[in-house]
């Protein structure tokens, strides 16, 4: 094994940017076992680790990292498992530089441990060795209902069923997984490598999963109710999109991330042998620069465009990972910063043609924090494209309040609730992207591990 530099964090290996540029397959290639080893080596077991608070769903950090230092593998899967349902999933995709990353004592003078990629590391193993992980309580004979399969109702169904509930998940598509098989790409997380085998551990667990479920048309909340369901969690997402409103935007070749990221990733429109339709033409523009824009934008350059990301802000305002920013731009994707479009043009057919942009310029900051973009007058220009992606973020479909009686919402449709997760509905509860509005995975877990413990204590409090 290689001298261990305290302060230095092991190198991980990629697919070469010009060959991963024309494929799906996964970018990173995590870490081997001597890699993993080493890294973990650099932990120095805080006696009060700053990492775990930082962690939304507080994984014991430095025990599971301990046991893969000690080369006990199985051992670390297993300790993953008490805290989260979807260890691979958030190895690879959860922002970890501004969370449990961003607090460790070694980045206060060098790197901080690679937390998400021995996370990663150690689910891996764990399910190419076959080893089974989740214990429950015996069965408690009380049901409840989940509404959605994605990182928010899959965490909160396995914490319940641990407990010895009887769980069912309602999922409005035709497979679970909710935001991470219709939203993130192959070559950040693959499918039937790790998002299937993470749902198939929590069925394990007892939850049963029903798919082509639409609440608020096929069944209601109160219609759950009735069937004998004595809580129900909304965990349904934010899959509204969000546009602009400006002229053009009706144009035959405008998408949303959603719907075009939905194509490619669950009905699987990249490959030949899918007659799923896809538009992508040879210039695209994807504007906004969170991390779904980058997801937007690396799948059409995988498809053949020549990708331009139009942000109103400058490169250090980008909201993305600085991991995703740095892929995208090692594959060619072109950044326009400082833009901000104005019009989208089309020809006679009513076929995007191009785009109209204006030059901005950063004013005083804004209630986020960042500074304003202000126009810069007599700045505009014009570029060809054949297709535009808005990806501007989504807010929560207001088909399930819409359809429940005492459900509250505020301005932006997210679903109103308590620190606990109890919404104005008694024995409804909710959390995730339905009350936020668009976030990360790993923030929707901690709210359907939290709502968890509030239903709990809710339904035992019930029949006490």
């Amino acid at each position: 094994m290689a001298k261990i530099d305290r302060f230095k964090r092991t190198p991980i290996s990629n697919q070469d940017p010009v060959i991963r540029s024309t494929n799906f397959e996964e970018v990173c290639l995590g870490y081997t076992e001597e890699e993993a080893v080493q890294e973990a080596k650099r932990c120095l077991q805080c006696p009060n680790p700053t990492c775990v608070p930082g962690c939304p769903v507080a994984i014991d950090i430095p025990g599971f990292i301990n046991h893969i230092a000690n080369r006990e593998f199985a051992e670390a899967a297993h300790v993953l498992a008490d805290y989260t349902a979807l260890p691979a999933v958030c190895g690879r995709v959860c922002p970890q530089e501004d969370q449990c990353e961003k607090v460790c004592i070694l980045a206060k003078k060098g790197e901080a441990i690679a937390i998400g990629k021995l996370e990663r590391f150690a689910a891996d193993w764990a399910r190419e060795n076959g080893v089974e992980v989740g214990k429950t309580k015996p069965g408690n004979g009380h049901k409840i209902a989940i509404i959605g399969s994605g990182p928010s109702g899959v965490t909160c169904a396995g914490e319940l069923a641990k407990e010895g509930y009887d769980v069912t998940i309602f999922e409005a598509l035709h497979e679970p997984g909710g935001v991470l098989v219709y939203g993130i790409p192959e070559f950040r997380l693959p499918k039937e490598k790790v998002v299937k085998p993470e749902i198939e551990n929590v069925k394990k667990l007892g939850v049963k999963i029903e798919t082509n479920v639409i609440v608020g048309r096929t069944v209601t909340i109160d219609s759950l109710f009735e069937e004998g369901f004595e809580a129900v969690y909304v965990g349904s997402g934010a899959g509204l999109p969000i546009f602009m409103n400006i002229p053009g935007e009706n144009l035959n070749g405008v998408f949303s991330a959603n719907e075009f990221l939905t194509r490619n990733n669950l009905m699987k429109a990249f490959r030949e042998d899918y007659e799923t339709p896809i538009k992508v033409g040879k210039r695209v523009a994807v504007v906004g620069g969170g991390n779904v824009a980058m997801d937007a934008a690396r799948t059409a350059k995988r498809l053949g465009a020549d990708v331009y990301i139009v942000y109103r802000r400058t490169e250090a305002e980008l909201p993305a990972r600085l991991e995703e920013v740095h892929h995208a731009m090692e594959e060619g994707i072109n950044f326009e910063f400082l833009t901000n479009p104005i019009e989208i043009t089309g020809n006679e057919k009513g076929w995007v043609n191009g785009i109209k942009c204006v030059r901005m310029e950063l004013g005083e900051p804004d209630a986020s924090g960042r500074r304003r973009p202000v126009e810069i007058k007599g700045s505009e220009f014009e570029f060809e494209v054949e297709t535009v992606i808005m990806a501007l973020g989504t807010s929560p479909n207001p088909l399930i309040a819409s359809t429940t009686d005492g459900l509250q919402t505020n301005k932006r449709q997210g679903i109103i609730v308590d620190e606990g997760g109890h919404t104005t509905r008694e024995g409804v509860f909710a959390g995730g992207d339905a009350v936020t509005g668009s976030a990360t995975v790993i923030l929707a877990m901690g709210a359907g591990k939290d709502a968890a413990k509030t239903i709990d204590k809710y339904i035992k409090e019930k029949n006490s």
